[in-house]
């Protein structure tokens, strides 16, 4: 039985027509880490980019907020669609979503002050821990594990999702964005889901590396680890905000 990541640009039915095959120029682990840094650099560009928009035009940052988050997903779909096209599609999500990225860090960071570094330094500890942890078999990727934390993201969108359809109804979903004790609970436990999809993200690749699959889902496995960074540094961000407003 293959149960799907968390992450939904990465499951394991992602491979299986590869199997096999034996290829002589296949995905490595190395690899999938350059193509992750080169993503990240891409990202940074545009983010900074965007980070001094908004100093200077707010208006013009908040379009590049936008434009960014918008443009991101539907990019974003297009590469879980296509895995093939990810050299071309992944870049590009990198530097649509550093649009985003930038100005609503520049947004938090006028809000409270040195919020964002601390973000940055929460969401790569996180990484490198979990890095740690799996490399050192303290986490296994069980199916069971698999099946809880895939169960749990789907959760968590369904009630965003709410969230978001409900704003136009006047609807908003108790607490979610509220920095109250059940709300800032609400956020640590979506940071650990997110902080988890790592996991699943490493064992997604180390799975890939192992079966020889083509040689582009170095860029596609780069891309899924990209959309699970950004949401978790996003939430560690959002739950900061709220901490640090009820001082």
């Amino acid at each position: 039985m293959n149960i799907r990541t968390g992450n939904p640009t990465l499951k394991n039915t992602t491979f299986d027509r590869f199997r096999g095959q034996g290829l002589e120029n296949g995905m490595t682990i190395q690899g999938t880490v350059n193509k992750t840094l080169l993503l990240l650099l891409f990202l940074m560009i545009t983010s900074i980019y965007s980070w001094n928009t908004f100093s200077a035009n707010p208006s013009g940052a908040s379009l590049l907020m936008i434009g960014g988050a918008i443009g991101g997903f539907v990019v974003g779909l297009v590469t879980i669609f296509i895995p093939k096209i990810s050299p071309i599609t992944a870049p590009i999500y990198a530097l649509l979503q550093g649009c985003f990225i930038g100005a609503i860090s520049a947004y938090y960071n006028t809000e409270f002050e040195g919020i964002v570094i601390q973000a940055i330094l929460l969401t790569f500890g996180t990484l490198f821990s979990l890095l740690l942890a799996y490399k050192s078999g303290w986490i296994k990727v069980t199916q069971k594990f698999r099946l809880g934390i895939f169960a749990a993201t789907g959760a968590i969108f369904v009630v965003y999702l709410i969230s978001f359809i409900g704003r136009f109804f006047g609807f908003t979903v108790p607490h979610l964005h509220e920095a109250t004790p059940i709300g800032i609970l609400i956020s640590v436990v979506i940071v650990i889901i997110a902080a988890l999809n790592l996991v699943l993200d490493f064992d997604y690749i180390d799975t890939g590396a192992k079966q020889n699959v083509p040689k582009y889902f170095e860029w596609y496995a780069g891309f899924g680890l990209m959309v699970t960074l950004i949401w978790l540094y996003i939430e560690i961000l959002r739950l900061l905000a709220k901490i640090r407003s009820r001082k």
